[in-house]
């Protein structure tokens, strides 16, 4: 048996028919005999739908007001695809950033965890139950929701499979993993079976947008495996290992 989080981005989780597909791959997850955490963006345009929402009443809305915002999305979207989970006949227990016990620094809109300690998350699993935690949010100090900036849904998965001690963590997009370009715009890339830290490190300060910098630097820093593959197919997708690890040694990499 593995532990395995896996992370859906806002493109996996656009609407409920694709909610309804990830339950599927979820539960098909645990069904191996896996124990299963989910991380969960926003559905598909959401958070820009805020944004717009609250630059329309107010041109300079206060930062926390907005951070209380901002979070509204993900918590739709987690709730959706624990109902999704137990329509297809297994349990889910969704959880907000706060919830899941996700601590951070007192920065709104770009705020950077402090410490994760996911009790109530383990607790889920240890019932046998598959755990959805809300991504890109958490709490600070004073007791206010933040939200981490950009691509913190990605850091979110990652800092939570540290805190559980998964096996990996597996981030779902919407390409078929890492490619040499961006697919959609050059046809004749390739993608990257496997790749180590430092080259993904490279390539997000570049400008590669598959992975966030701080999820990277996250998942280095601890020794976290990840497996970045798409949800809109069943096709191999990029490990990102660390040095020593043997891919084959990886669980779930059908």
């Amino acid at each position: 048996m593995a532990l395995i989080v896996q992370k859906y981005g806002g493109s996996s989780v656009a609407d409920t028919e694709s909610i309804k597909r990830v339950a599927k791959r979820v539960v098909e997850t645990e069904k191996k005999g896996n124990k299963v955490a989910v991380v969960v963006s926003a559905m598909g345009d959401t958070t820009d739908d805020l944004i717009d929402q609250a630059l329309s009443i107010d041109s300079n809305p206060p930062e926390r007001e907005m951070d209380m915002l901002m979070t509204a999305g993900e918590r739709i979207s987690m709730s959706l695809l624990a109902m999704a989970i137990h329509a297809e006949g297994s349990r889910a227990h969704s959880f907000t950033g706060q919830q899941a016990g996700f601590f951070t620094d007192a920065r709104y809109g770009a705020a950077h965890i402090k410490a994760v300690r996911p009790d109530r998350v383990k607790n889920a699993l240890s019932l046998g139950d598959i755990a959805i935690v809300a991504g890109f949010q958490g709490i600070n100090a004073k007791g206010d929701a933040t939200t981490l900036g950009r691509g913190g849904s990605d850091t979110s998965a990652v800092a939570l499979a540290v805190a559980l001690g998964a096996d990996i963590c597996e981030i779902y997009t919407d390409v078929d993993g890492i490619f040499t370009a961006d697919p959609r715009i050059v046809p004749s890339a390739r993608r990257i079976p496997s790749i180590d830290y430092e080259s993904i490190l490279e390539m997000a300060s570049c400008g590669s947008k598959v992975l966030a910098l701080r999820c990277v630097e996250y998942a280095q820093r601890f020794n976290m495996p990840l497996h970045v593959r798409s949800s809109f197919s069943r096709r191999p997708g990029t490990l990102v290992v660390p040095d020593g690890i043997d891919p084959r040694t990886l669980p779930n990499l059908d």
